[in-house]
């Protein structure tokens, strides 16, 4: 009989595979079900034949693949035991149901009762792996067991084969019915089984530690060798410890770099193997090494997830890129610029062109609230809701804002606003149309270099529902330049001193002469010296419009 066993870094799994077909996902409806994000909904599909001992395995198209022994499945192809499988980033193992000799393994849970054992001895962690007695060391197969041990420090085997292959080489030192890896829930209630060996094969029944123990070796990283149970009168009440008749007991914790990860737990029924602390010592050094190796599990599962979350970014980053206008619309008579840098894979910063079906260009620049990912998604929604609103017939700067500011406020969460700069150009006027929702005042910089400021004209859009805007107008000469930027220009910090006001002015005046495309290389030239190696806090967007008679 064939068993799928495997995890993905957070839970066991173990499938005894029966003739028949089975599919592979993290759908609920999957036979194998897999509940991880790199695994697909309809992922894969297992086969197993009459007699129950060919097996084939196919991908189903899954987005992260299907990998046997390290190599991509494309093909049906055939498995076999010991194959390595691997589900998107879970990891699983073909093998034969009476391997390892490990009764099944899952997440059995059980309450813990609340006795405290009068026949035990407690012993610092510390004191526990101190090292071994003479006597302890002329145990048979000690060292070479230990040996055994250390080499899966460097197997990339999965982390339930390793636990399994742990406690059956603990066994060949330390006499037991029953030895488990377990793990404890916050609030030390549930005890989580991870793996079990049963040496003899008899049901592995309940484990039965009480509150007091859980809390002392996961708080004080203590080992417990437990006496004889069957005489102390508190645990003579508990039936799995009269079911399983247990003569005596060692726990120990699973410790490495400060932290306590689990709990490596012997019995047995045998009164000629009573425990003494050799074997208590024997096994707190047998549970140092799993918890060195439980530690590098956990350590690539944290690599695993920052390469999830970083492609994930990585996904989101290129969609907001391809949302943005790349190439300004061609406006006779102007010369146009925007520009964006964001200081994380995704930002809250939007600019957009459009140019509309009377001839005139719209142009907007926001800054959303927050940063990250969630600041991402409300640019986003704002800058689908313009643009649903740009070819309407009845298109007018101030409604259109207010029914943007509508959406984001009924739609949001509370908190989530946005200040932005949006107007109409009239090339055949000259003339810019402005809604200024509580964003900074661009600057309107004449030929003669004059300074003129677009104040605000309301309040930020999705704030408030009783929000209102004013339409202002300004006219273009030749030469004149109109920059609307994000507050990223001027807060850009190195050390506590700000780049600011002044110098944006001065550097946008100054350059005034030159094509927008030149004035902001020239402006971040001057913004990342300032900056030097300092990191970028705010992203960076700016929309440059210029009056010009030669409009290359």
């Amino acid at each position: 009989m064939l068993k799928l066993v495997g995890t993905d870094g957070k839970r066991l799994y173990s499938w005894t595979l029966e003739p028949g077909l089975y599919t592979v996902g993290r759908g609920s409806g999957s036979e194998i079900h897999i509940p991880h994000k790199t695994v697909s909904r309809n992922h894969a599909s297992i086969k197993i034949n009459q007699n129950g001992d060919s097996c084939t395995l196919e991908d189903l198209d899954s987005h992260n693949g299907t990998f046997v022994n390290g190599i991509r499945v494309d093909t049906q192809i055939k498995i076999k035991a010991n194959d390595k499988i691997k589900f998107g980033f879970t990891e699983f193992r073909l093998t034969k149901g009476d391997e390892l000799g490990a009764a099944p393994v899952g997440s059995s849970r059980t309450k813990l009762p609340d006795y405290n054992p009068e026949n035990s001895v407690f012993l610092s962690i510390d004191e526990a792996l101190k090292p071994l007695p003479t006597k302890a060391t002329e145990m048979p197969e000690l060292l070479p067991t230990l040996f055994d041990m250390a080499k899966m420090l460097v197997l990339s085997e999965p982390k339930e084969v390793m636990l399994e292959k742990s406690l059956i080489l603990i066994s060949k030192i330390i006499p037991a019915e029953r030895l488990a890896i377990l793990t404890v829930s916050e609030d030390c209630q549930e005890i989580i089984t991870e793996a079990i060996h049963l040496p003899g094969g008899k049901d592995p029944g309940t484990f039965t530690l009480s509150r007091t123990i859980v809390k002392e070796i996961m708080a004080n990283k203590t080992s417990i060798l437990i006496g004889n149970p069957m005489e102390d009168p508190r645990f003579a009440e508990q039936k799995s410890i009269i079911m399983s008749q247990m003569k005596s007991a060692i726990a120990v914790p699973l410790f490495d770099e400060g932290r306590v990860l689990g709990i490596l737990y012997v019995d047995t029924t045998n009164p000629i193997h009573s425990y003494t602390d050799e074997y208590m010592r024997v096994l707190a050094t047998f549970g140092n090494i799993i918890a060195s190796r439980l530690l590098n599990y956990e350590l690539l599962d944290e690599r695993q997830e920052k390469q999830i979350i970083e492609a994930e970014l990585k996904r989101a980053s290129d969609i907001q890129k391809n949302l943005l206008v790349t190439k300004p619309p061609k406006l006779p008579g102007y010369q146009i610029r925007a520009f964006q840098e964001q200081s994380r894979s995704v930002g809250g910063d939007l600019y957009d062109m459009e140019l509309l079906p009377d001839g005139r260009l719209l142009f907007m620049v926001a800054d959303v609230s927050g940063k990250g990912m969630g600041a991402a998604l409300l640019m986003s929604n704002i800058l689908a809701s313009f643009r649903i609103l740009y070819k309407a017939d009845d298109f007018e700067l101030c409604q259109v804002v207010k029914n943007v500011s509508l959406q984001v406020l009924r739609h949001s969460p509370s908190g989530d606003f946005a200040t932005l700069f949006i107007g109409l150009v009239d090339p055949e006027k000259n003339q810019i149309q402005y809604v200024n929702g509580g964003h900074n005042p661009p600057l309107l910089v004449r030929s003669n270099g004059s300074i003129e400021y677009l104040e605000t004209t309301g309040l930020m859009i999705g704030a408030f529902d009783f929000a209102e805007w004013t339409m202002e107008e300004v006219k273009l000469e030749n030469d004149d330049l109109l920059f609307v930027f994000s507050d990223g220009v001027t807060e850009a910090e190195r050390d506590d001193e700000q780049y600011g006001d002044e110098r944006m002015e001065k550097t946008i005046t100054k350059t005034r002469n030159k094509h927008p495309r030149e004035i902001v290389d020239l402006l971040m030239d001057e913004i990342n010296n300032f900056m030097g190696d300092a990191p970028r806090s705010d992203d960076i967007t700016v929309f440059l419009i210029k009056r010009h008679r030669d409009d290359t």
